[in-house]
């Protein structure tokens, strides 16, 4: 009887664990495109981009916006520097205001960055002044 019981949390120990790879396998699937598509300014593929993350995997934006690298840089830093407007003000207008704030992945908040980068006449840049 132990035996059993031992057997079965193995394989469904096992199952669990491969299921939580090809998850995220999915997910990375799914979002492989989205830099093309913000450097590109495609707001409305970015929608249906964010659309099928949401229905299909139950992730918000903030949920993966910070797993998600266009060459180094974040996707509002993408679109920045890309001037993809409309994206751009989209993304921003997802996010949360407290996320907009934090540091990314080089410790410099967004602000920090733009100001950096001499972004600030960039209507982004605007947009999350507002938003912060």
């Amino acid at each position: 009887m132990l035996k059993i019981v031992k057997t079965s949390l193995v394989i469904a120990a096992s199952t669990l664990a491969f299921s939580n790879t090809v998850h995220a396998d999915d997910v990375n699937e799914a979002l492989a495109n989205i830099c093309t598509i913000v450097q590109a300014d495609d707001k409305s593929e970015l929608r249906k981009k964010m659309r099928r993350v949401q229905s299909d995997f139950k992730l918000k934006l903030r949920d993966y916006y910070a797993g998600v690298s266009c060459g180094g840089q974040s996707l509002i830093r993408t679109a920045l520097t890309s001037n993809a407007v409309e994206v751009g003000t989209l993304l921003v207008k997802k996010m949360p205001s407290k996320d907009l704030t934090q540091p990314e992945s080089d410790g410099k908040t967004l602000q920090a960055w733009i100001a950096e980068q001499g972004l600030q006449s960039s209507p982004i840049s605007a947009e999350l002044n507002d938003r912060i």
